[in-house]
């Protein structure tokens, strides 16, 4: 009984055991499984030493693109001349503890995962990790600061700006003063078909303000080209530098990429004009012979060659814009089309005159009442016409007044034409004055006195012969009127002077008084008006000459 106690006991002894060191086997195996399943970790080492690592990843982003992402935040923070320690945080969110610097720039976040990964609360990390990057910060800082350095980069780029703009600045001037000594030998004017258009003070005038444009904009260029280099050297303002230079290069590049695409459509232009300008060459040369008489039309007067091909020439320069403007850039914009109709309504609205004086300009061409060199009366007016325009005709009267006319009120008014008959062959222009005498002198001698004057006046013709009508038998007198013929009707005023003067003459010669309307014919002691010169038989009346009045 006792020996089988003694192997019960001992059996149970072996029991406990090997359950003992099975316990301990499966601690010892747990213990390893839970230091494998700890994850790798990666160093964040902005400046060599190694500030905290970095277990587990996010999202898309792995452990180690995390450590680097957190590497390259801090180092800006470092980069930055103006840090300022106090304003690098720990801000809570729903999920994480955020390390932030001045509320908008996250440098890292801490999440549970990561906590766990250390033992730690994801407050301790946060806290721990923003104690290191904030001293390892001052520490670069105080023994490795960039400010003095990026100051004295900033310092040498401004004087080398200063330097170029003082050396472009003197280049601009030695430029300026070899214009203006050799402006005699360069500044000759503009002249096109002996039509001066610009002078040679002009000339240099606008060559000088081109000059200014082109000195000004190359210093500004470079002053705004400088720009970006001084912005970078701060990384601060190194986001500018890219703006900057958006700025200009931006719009350059869509000037040179507008104006590549639209090199087709400049090539269309420029064929599209050519065709119009070499076709309106050719009906000009037709109208040109036209007019010069070489080609004859029925029905179609030489002088109004010139107006028609002008007529014609604007027609073919509207519809070669109306084919043009589909090519043009920006034709298709609604601004280019509100523009457009808003110049079209001003043009409408303020040039009713003008249109109409340039129908009625139209339809005086086609009539042919005048033409230039004519002696013509419109109104009131009576002079030479000088010049024919599309709004207006210009008239010297004899006294050298230039009087210009609307060709509206020239076509609603009575046109009289002296010179139309005197360029052709006939007798010429018929001119007239009358004279009143009383019934007791004898109409044959009336008609001899005015028949003598108007043979001795300049610039009538003797052939055909001057005449007389009798065109009223008044109560106190007869009515008899002097015509002749002249082919100078510029001259009228001339004319009619000196038939006037020779009038008087032949009368007075003639014993023949030009009395006043009611004048008396039964004398009561009043003398005669003939003066006393013509009672004296002997006298001779003097002679005019009119020939080199102008």
């Amino acid at each position: 009984m006792k020996k089988k106690l003694l192997c019960f006991l001992g059996f149970f002894v072996v029991l406990f055991s090997s359950l003992t060191f099975a316990q301990a086997d499966s601690l010892k195996s747990s213990k390893i499984v839970t230091v494998e399943l700890k994850p790798k970790g990666y160093p964040v080492t902005p400046f060599k030493d190694t500030l905290f690592y970095v277990y587990n990843k996010v999202g898309s982003f792995s452990a180690e693109s995390r450590a680097n992402a957190i590497t390259e935040k801090i180092r800006k923070l470092y980069e930055d001349s103006f840090f300022e320690k106090d304003s690098i945080s720990v801000v809570p969110s729903d999920i994480s503890q955020d390390i932030i610097y001045k509320n908008d720039f996250v440098i890292m976040s801490i999440l549970d995962i990561d906590a766990k990964a250390e033992n730690q609360s994801a407050h301790f990390i946060a806290t721990r990790n923003l104690n290191l990057i904030k001293r390892a910060i001052i520490y670069q800082n105080e023994n490795y600061s960039m400010l003095p350095k990026r100051l004295g980069y900033t310092a040498l780029l401004i004087l080398i700006i200063g330097i170029v703009l003082y050396f472009v600045g003197k280049i601009f001037n030695r430029i300026k003063l070899y214009i203006l000594k050799n402006s005699d030998r360069y500044f000759k004017g503009f002249n096109y078909n002996n039509i001066n258009i610009l002078s040679p003070q002009k000339q240099q005038s606008l060559l000088m303000k081109l000059y200014s444009l082109i000195k000004g904009i190359t210093l500004v260029l470079i002053v705004y080209l400088s720009l970006p280099l001084l912005f970078s050297i701060f990384p601060a303002t190194e986001a500018y530098t890219t703006t900057l230079l958006r700025w200009i290069l931006t719009p350059a590049k869509l000037a040179i990429m507008g104006f590549i695409h639209f090199l087709p459509s400049f090539v269309t232009i420029i064929v599209i004009f050519f065709i119009f300008k070499y076709a309106i060459k050719i009906i000009k040369f037709f109208f040109d012979e036209i007019k010069k008489e070489n080609i004859k039309i029925d029905g179609f007067y030489s002088d109004w060659a010139m107006p028609t091909f002008n007529i014609i020439r604007f027609l073919l320069l509207a519809f070669m814009v109306v084919i043009i403007f589909p090519y043009l850039p920006g034709s298709d914009s609604p601004i280019f089309k509100g523009v457009s109709v808003f110049v079209g309504i001003l043009f409408s609205l303020g040039s009713s005159n003008a249109i109409a004086n340039m129908v009625a300009g139209l339809v005086i061409t086609y009539m042919r009442p005048f033409k230039i060199g004519d002696f013509i009366k419109i109104g009131d007016v009576s002079g030479e016409v000088i010049e024919k325009t599309a709004l207006v005709t210009r008239i010297r009267t004899p006294k050298f007044e230039d009087i210009t006319i609307p060709n509206s009120t020239v076509l609603s008014s009575t046109s009289t034409n002296y010179s139309s008959n005197t360029k052709q062959v006939n007798n010429g222009l018929l001119i007239h004055t009358t004279v009143t005498i009383g019934y007791d002198v004898p109409w044959k001698d009336i008609h001899k006195a005015l028949i003598d004057a108007a043979l001795k006046t300049d610039m009538i013709e003797q052939t055909p012969p001057p005449f007389v009508l009798q065109t009223g038998l008044e109560d106190f007198y007869v009515a008899y009127q002097i015509n002749v013929y002249t082919k100078h009707p510029t001259k009228q005023p001339l004319i009619y002077s000196s038939l006037h003067q020779n009038i008087q003459d032949s009368f007075s010669a003639a014993g023949i008084e030009i009395m006043s309307p009611h004048y008396n014919a039964l004398r009561d002691g009043n003398t005669t008006t003939i003066p006393e010169n013509y009672l004296n038989k002997d006298y001779e009346p003097p002679t005019f000459n009119v020939k080199n009045k102008s």
